[in-house]
């Protein structure tokens, strides 16, 4: 009986001490009267081996304390495991865009050269996508030890499905029989939906909003503290010499000056939509926090134009000077120099404008309800 004893103690190691005896009092019971059978079937005392496999059919210490454990038994349970599949994609997804666009900024001002860009997003997309997916794992890990699940999860609605219809058309086994068989064309067998109606069915409330948001924001926000490891894709990385200008030296006395706010701002959209998503997405409550991340972002707009080292090239006086920086840019030829300093221009007005059209409706919904 020593296998048995050995087994039980290794048993008890992994149950909680409450209730330890008992458990194992009843499983001592079960493999006795288990070893009373197998010795009346073979008319003689079992031997080691017999006895060795029989406990192997109970199970692995282990599996056999998991069962009378309280509490979830799987790292993610099967209730919360498509939220983390879906999360990981929207994290995946905003990690790649991030990498990848830094990555064309290089290669296009001559920083590195096209063979060293598609060696250096290989590695930066595994090791950030380890993190993201550490990171998600975590998350859900405490999510699914906890008694009350979070209201997006517990009181889903169907308005809010029309976030999860985004890619749906995607069949993943069809691609892989047409790339197997050869066939490259993005046909599909059914009818694709007009640009109207892939907005129409990508409508969602401001819970479902929140989730992809707040997965979006914490990626944004890992990258620009360097948490999430898509090195060497820096912000100040993200240029070069071009056209005479040091967009390099711009940008990262710009990231040195904006590092702290930017990391506050996306800390506090990440706070403010999982309390959205908790809360189930007030309608006034998400109004009022657009419209103040609206105007700190507006506001980091007109730093850009006026006071950062960016605005001596992109800043103009008036709308004629604007107009005819565009028209020179439409117009220059191969020798003319100033087109990047005139598109980032043109980006920061057309961003502030966004931003102030998105401040006036959140002002509008935060009056209406």
């Amino acid at each position: 009986m020593d296998l048995v004893e050995r087994y039980l103690k290794a048993v008890a190691a992994q149950l909680p001490k409450e209730n330890r005896e008992d458990i194992v009092a009843e499983l001592r019971d079960e493999i006795m009267g288990r070893l009373e059978a197998l010795e009346a079937r073979l008319g003689r005392a079992p031997t080691d081996d017999e006895v060795e496999a029989l406990l192997r059919e109970v199970g692995h210490p282990l599996s056999v304390a998991a069962r009378y454990r309280p509490g979830p038994q799987a790292l993610i349970g099967p209730e919360l495991y498509p939220w983390w599949m879906f999360g990981l994609k929207v994290g995946l997804t905003v990690m790649a865009a991030v990498t990848l666009i830094g990555l064309a900024v290089r290669v296009l001002v001559g920083d590195v050269y096209l063979g060293q860009a598609i060696g250096q997003g290989i590695s930066s997309l595994i090791s950030g996508a380890i993190t993201v997916v550490g990171l998600l794992t975590a998350v859900g890990f405490v999510l699914e030890r906890q008694s009350k699940k979070p209201d997006f999860i517990a009181k889903w609605r169907v308005k809010d499905l029309g976030l999860f219809e985004l890619g749906g058309g995607f069949d993943a086994e069809q691609w892989g029989q047409k790339l197997a068989n050869g066939d490259w064309s993005g046909g599909s067998a059914g009818q694709a939906k007009s640009g109207r109606a892939v907005r129409r069915s990508a409508e969602m409330s401001p819970v479902a909003r929140a989730v992809a948001s707040a997965i979006s924001w914490t990626v944004v926000l890992l990258w620009w503290t360097g948490l999430l490891q898509v090195a060497p894709i820096r912000p100040e990385e993200l240029a070069g010499v071009v056209d005479g200008v040091d967009y390099g030296r711009i940008l990262a006395d710009m990231v040195r000056v904006a590092y702290w706010p930017v990391a506050l701002f996306a800390a506090c959209r990440i706070g403010f939509d999982l309390m959205r998503a908790a809360s189930g997405g007030n309608v006034r409550v998400t109004a009022l926090g657009d419209l103040a991340f609206g105007i700190a972002a507006a506001w980091g707009l007109l730093w850009v134009w006026f006071w950062s080292a960016l605005s001596p090239i992109i800043w103009v006086g008036s709308v004629t000077d604007f107009v005819d920086r565009i028209r020179v840019l439409i117009g220059r030829s191969g020798e003319d120099v100033g087109g990047v300093a005139t598109i980032l221009m043109v980006v920061v007005v057309w961003a502030f404008a966004a931003e102030v059209v998105r401040v006036i409706r959140a002002a509008a919904r935060l009056v209406v309800g």
